[in-house]
């Protein structure tokens, strides 16, 4: 039910989340206002896969990167956040193929035609479910502008860009050694693999050589792969090995004839000092076969099981084939030596399946011309990262960058614009050929791959604004100017649409990369359904509220850090929703009148002191908040609204106006500037809190009846005139004292209503500003008399914030609890002791900052001066 103040006494987001979400959508708050070539601030969403559900991750960086865009749409510049999805090529593909087995159907029964038709299917339902789950977040993107990555428009730039690479030489076809899943079925990248610490042996086996009694001992941790070996190999120069340069190795089992040939590849320090060359299952052994000209032998196919090539083992898994090898190796008494053995197993990051290194036809992008000038981007300042720590990262990476493998084995994706004659000539081409362009003969048959999901979303920045045409959002929006990405997609994505920019639009796709830290449990251990501790955002938003969740990722966006999140801080944030929630219908009851003039008309230096306090510290913060944002720091942005909200704000003034608004104490003049400066520190407080927590701050706005949404309304503006930090200091003094004086109270044992006398020194520091806030002092510390004197004998002395001040209990015998006084006076003795040591340490005063040396030295004064006052407390 509604309130006087037109707003429910109990706050429940869920009863205006979604109402709010439409009035945003039917105004279309989210559209980019203003004209062509007027200050703007565009950004891309990093596109979520279209499997229909977002992470913790996704709700922490998107959280991000609408605060960003809601503070430049509310600084007035011409906003876009541009949304859309990824096909995720192998998610999809394994997500598809499972709803279809649970219905009986196979994948390959039906063909590939029928199979990418039900993904389009499955996938029109998904990506409502997408955008339904971003704008329960609050996320304010222009969804007139949502894009897919495959698109006809995305995907004719797909095409584009692969044929341009292949024409100028940086896109090519070859037979070579990749990271193979077994159940995906497809290549991957090397970024797709984890490298997992596993422990298993490290097998000692012989080899007979021909012409040699000794024969040659080679380890292996993976002896099924020996099958497939053709040749062993030495280091030059080796003398353990010398003897076997020339010489023939016999394979155990197989009995295959192997050279023994000489490479600077092998490591003297692992094993024997050989090593086995199995070329089609090793990229090192592949490399050297290629120098050496040997064969390859495949001896374990796509499907993770051993082919005819592995004779008696063919058909069995290659786990089985491993322990059957094994059987045979120690029956021929061919394992000299097994050892335990801890090494890294490369598992494939979708399904956790151990990667196979296998021989195949694939494609490949020539990355480093791309690198060097990605690389000078970053050197030059171009494009800046934050945290700037991020840059040594990319920098390794880049100089060491190794051919990228984009073709993948699958049906979902942008198919390879590749075509074979029956001659197997390759005619690359945007559109299909009628005939080759090698020899003429017409029916090409296209490349069954489709290309690596990476390869269609490095072009995304300009892709959606209709890359490769000159479209007017082209030219208006791009290039963006921040990109807000994990730290753990820097090279699957962001360095790639680095390279990818530079080379196809000669300008970087960003300014500004800001890397975030990965979101885990309250423990810092990473979120997994084995271990249970995953946090689905809808869940939490429907518990807590979407603002809360917000408000608690960004707080703990701390740069250069994951995120320890647990439920009981997202508690926190809906009691600090709660509190603007009821600090808001206080200050809704306090209605002024239309007549009145706003308090941006009164001269900040008239007011009340009260009034000019508050506004003091209002306009610190809309400037501290302001530059936060500016810099990402969005957990001292958070921080800094917080602390306003509910210290300054909330659990003081509201307080401390409370005798002056119900007429206790001050004029009709006083009561009139209170009312006033509470409306305007009250629209300021949502304009400021409105980037974190949009959908409270808009419901009560609307409750104050501006007829406007605030999600284009004005960002508080700093004014300096505003800022009287001797007003700010005298009421901060003031609540301490006030604070001292309920202590006082507690302290002894007293009820919080017993009268107190409070004497403070005549020549205290803000003699002046205490005298005017005696009134107010007296109503909220129910003081029984207020005296600007000195301590009278029997008084309980104090030192406050620099001020001198004593007290009584006005209906008791006049004495001093000297009891509670020593125990105070031993706490300051050490923390006295402490401080005046560290002072003392050289080291300190060396490495410690200025202000940290100067902040302690203040302490440390107005410790030994409180200690002096208590010190002089009487009996």
């Amino acid at each position: 039910m509604a309130s006087p103040s037109g707003l429910p006494k109990t706050f429940d987001p869920s009863s205006f989340e979604e109402r709010q979400s439409r009035r945003w959508e039917e105004a279309g708050a989210f559209r980019p206002g203003g004209r062509p070539g007027d200050p703007r601030f565009s950004v891309v969403i990093a596109p979520p896969n279209v499997t229909g559900k977002i992470h913790i991750g996704h709700a922490l960086e998107n959280s991000l990167v609408d605060a960003l865009v809601r503070w430049k749409r509310m600084q007035g510049l011409r906003t876009v956040w541009v949304p859309g999805t990824d096909h995720a090529g192998i998610a999809t593909q394994m997500v598809v193929e499972r709803a279809l087995a649970r219905e009986g159907i196979d994948r390959k029964a039906i063909g590939r035609e029928a199979f990418v038709e039900k993904v389009w299917e499955w996938k029109k339902e998904s990506k409502d479910s997408i955008r339904h789950q971003l704008e329960r977040l609050g996320c304010s993107l222009d969804w007139s502008r949502e894009r897919f990555t495959l698109d006809e428009g995305l995907s004719r730039a797909v095409r584009k860009v692969f044929v341009d690479l292949h024409r100028d030489g940086l896109v090519y076809r070859g037979r070579y050694v990749v990271n193979w899943c077994p159940r995906c079925g497809t290549a991957v990248s090397d970024l797709e693999v984890n490298h997992v610490e596993t422990p298993g042996k490290l097998y000692f086996i012989k080899y007979d050589v021909e012409g040699d009694d000794v024969g040659a001992i080679v380890a292996t941790t993976r002896p099924e792969t020996l099958l497939g070996d053709t040749a062993l190999a030495i280091a030059p120069n080796d003398p353990r090995t010398r003897r076997l340069v020339g010489k023939t190795a016999i394979l155990p089992i197989l009995g295959r004839r192997l050279p023994v040939v000489e490479d600077d590849f092998v490591d003297r320090e692992f094993g024997s000092g050989i090593v086995k060359v199995t070329p089609a299952h090793d990229p090192n052994d592949f490399a050297a076969a290629t120098r050496h000209g040997l064969p390859a032998v495949l001896v374990i196919g796509p499907d993770g099981r051993m082919t005819g090539e592995a004779g008696p083992f063919a058909g069995l898994d290659r786990f089985d084939a491993r322990a059957r090898v094994l059987e045979r190796l120690w029956a021929e008494q061919r394992i000299v030596d097994a050892r335990e053995h801890v090494h890294a197993v490369g598992h494939c990051q979708r399904c956790d399946t151990v990667i196979e290194p296998y021989l195949s036809n694939q494609w490949f992008v020539r990355v480093a011309p791309l690198a060097g000038p990605a690389i000078a981007a970053v050197e030059s300042g171009e494009i800046r990262f934050f945290p700037e720590h991020w840059t040594k990262t990319y920098f390794e990476w880049m100089r060491n960058i190794h051919d990228w493998c984009v073709s993948r084995q699958l049906w979902w994706g942008h198919r390879i614009p590749a075509y074979y004659c029956a001659r197997d000539h390759v005619t690359v081409a945007e559109e299909r050929p009628a005939a080759c362009a090698t020899c003429g003969l017409p029916d090409l048959v296209q490349d069954p791959d489709v290309l690596d999901t990476w390869f269609s979303s490095q072009l995304w920045p300009f892709s959606v604004f209709g890359w490769p045409e000159s479209t007017e959002d082209l030219r208006e929006f791009y290039p963006t100017d921040v990109l807000v990405s994990g730290f753990d997609i820097l090279f699957f994505w962001d360095a790639r649409m680095i390279m990818a920019g530079l080379r196809l639009t000669r300008t970087p796709p960003f300014a500004i990369l800001h890397l975030h830290g990965l979101v885990r449990d309250e423990k810092g251990e990473k979120m997994s359904k084995t271990r249970g501790n995953v946090i689905d955002p809808l869940d939490v938003i429907a518990e807590f509220g979407a603002d809360a969740v917000r408000f608690t990722l960004l707080s703990l966006a701390s740069p250069g850090r994951d995120l320890p999140l647990a439920r009981s801080r997202m508690a926190g944030s809906r009691a600090f929703m709660t509190k603007v929630w009821n600090a808001t219908r206080f200050v809704l009851a306090q209605e002024v009148p239309p007549e009145e003039p706003g308090a941006e008309a009164a001269d900040p230096r008239a007011l009340p002191l009260l009034d000019r306090a508050i506004l003091s510290r209002l306009h610190e913060t809309i400037e501290a908040v302001g530059r936060q944002l500016g810099e990402f720091r969005f957990d001292l942005a958070a921080a800094s609204i917080y602390d306003f909200v509910w210290r300054d704000f909330c659990d003081r003034h509201l307080e401390m106006v409370k005798p002056i608004l119900s007429g206790k104490t001050g004029s009709d003049a006083d009561r009139r500037s209170a009312r006033r400066t509470l409306h305007a520190c009250l629209r300021d407080v949502l304009a400021l809190l409105h980037p974190f927590a949009p959908f409270v701050t808009e419901e009560i706005w609307e409750a104050l009846g501006s007829g406007t949404l605030l999600a284009t309304a004005p960002f508080p503006k700093f004014d300096a005139a505003f800022v009287a930090p001797d007003a700010d200091a005298a009421v901060h003094a003031f609540a301490e004292i006030l604070t001292r004086v309920r202590n006082f109270r507690s302290e002894r044992g007293a009820p919080p209503t017993e009268p107190v006398e409070l004497r403070v020194a005549p020549d205290a520091p803000h003699g002046p500003a205490l005298r005017e806030l005696a009134p107010v002092l007296v109503a909220l510390g129910r003081l029984s008399a207020l005296e600007f004197e000195p301590a009278a004998p029997g008084d309980a002395r104090d030192v406050v914030e620099g001020v001198a001040v004593a007290m009584r209990f006005a209906q008791r015998e006049a004495r001093a609890d000297r009891a509670g006084i020593e125990r105070e006076l031993g706490k300051l003795d050490d923390e006295i002791r402490v401080l005046a040591a560290r002072l003392r340490n050289p080291e300190y005063l060396e490495k410690a900052p200025d202000l940290v040396v100067q902040k302690s030295r203040q302490r440390l004064f107005e410790m030994e001066k409180r200690r002096a006052a208590l010190a002089g407390t009487p009996h």
